[in-house]
């Protein structure tokens, strides 16, 4: 049994606590951030800029932090909000379900978002200023995205901030550290990525929109019904394809990122037949692969063409 994928309450209190910490940190979703520096690697070196192999492990594993300590102060946040009771439809929470208290959950938070803010000194260093208000923005954001008063996950603009700082943010960042051009590439590409990014957190809260609309949280899903997530689903799964051409206008490259369209249509046939509830889980987990599997492709063919045919 897969803890991510945890539903019922008798499961994870038979789990060690090192498998309930696991849940907590939603390992499922930290390739959303590990991507964009993949992706980022890629481009760059493939324009030209040699490999700085420390700075985007570093960058890594601060993006890897980044998102452990979101997740983190989610489940606590979510807990003393009361937004996850039992009618949740999502996989278990470890603080709403007592497996962790929420002072042990939050300090873990801060200490991820601590643990990136340290691993972003080096970056700093190679980066200068741009990385600077980068990386305080992006600390900012994921302990704003359910804390504060106005938090990010309760209004309409979750999948604008997803856009931004797991796509267009994140590869420009990653482009800059590595030594490489912002240019029209640097955007499509980061908007590629932010916007397979955002569909996974429309598959979350289009899942959730009976519970977080008894809640009072204004999600796009909530304000835009099914019908319109349908919609949004569709156009944020199909965009890939259609910025293709302006991707390869700006930074020539080989086509292999094509072959993962049937893939991408499967799945907007499974949202637009989907009724909601449990088995909207599964198909949040499979756009986060459809997402990884793009960018894999990508940067395999990126790499292969850089180093083996252009050597």
């Amino acid at each position: 049994m897969k803890t991510a994928t945890l539903t019922h309450a008798s499961d994870a209190r038979s789990m060690s606590r090192a498998a309930v910490w696991w849940l907590a940190a939603r390992p499922h979703t930290l390739g959303l951030s590990a991507m964009p520096v993949l992706a980022g690697c890629a481009l760059a070196w493939h324009q030209g800029a040699a490999p700085r192999w420390l700075i985007a492990l570093a960058a890594l594993l601060s993006a890897i932090c980044i998102q452990i300590g979101t997740n983190l102060l989610n489940d606590v946040g979510d807990f003393e909000r009361g937004t996850d009771g039992p009618e949740r439809q999502g996989p278990l929470r470890a603080t709403a379900q007592g497996l962790l208290t929420p002072r042990a959950v939050r300090r873990a938070g801060l200490g991820a978002l601590g643990a990136a803010f340290l691993l972003g000194i080096p970056l700093v260093w190679a980066g200068g200023w741009p990385i600077v208000i980068l990386g305080l923005l992006s600390l900012v954001c994921g302990w704003g995205y359910t804390s504060g008063p106005h938090p990010i996950a309760y209004g309409s603009l979750g999948e604008v901030f997803v856009w931004v700082f797991f796509g267009v943010a994140a590869v420009a960042g990653m482009c800059w550290l590595q030594g490489a051009p912002l240019n029209a590439a640097t955007f499509w590409l980061g908007h590629i990525l932010g916007t397979l990014a955002a569909a996974v957190m429309l598959v979350n809260n289009t899942r959730d929109m009976p519970t977080d609309s008894a809640a009072g949280r204004k999600t796009l899903a909530v304000r835009t019904g099914r019908g319109g997530c349908n919609i949004l689903y569709t156009l944020m799964l199909v965009q890939p394809y259609l910025t293709w051409p302006l991707l390869v206008a700006a930074q020539p490259m080989q086509h292999w990122t094509l072959l993962t369209a049937p893939w991408a249509a499967w799945l907007i046939w499974r949202f637009w037949r989907q009724p909601g509830g449990q088995a909207m889980n599964v198909l949040l987990a499979q756009t986060v692969r459809l997402q990884m599997g793009w960018v894999l492709v990508l940067a395999l063919g990126l790499l292969v063409e850089h180093f083996v045919f252009a050597a």
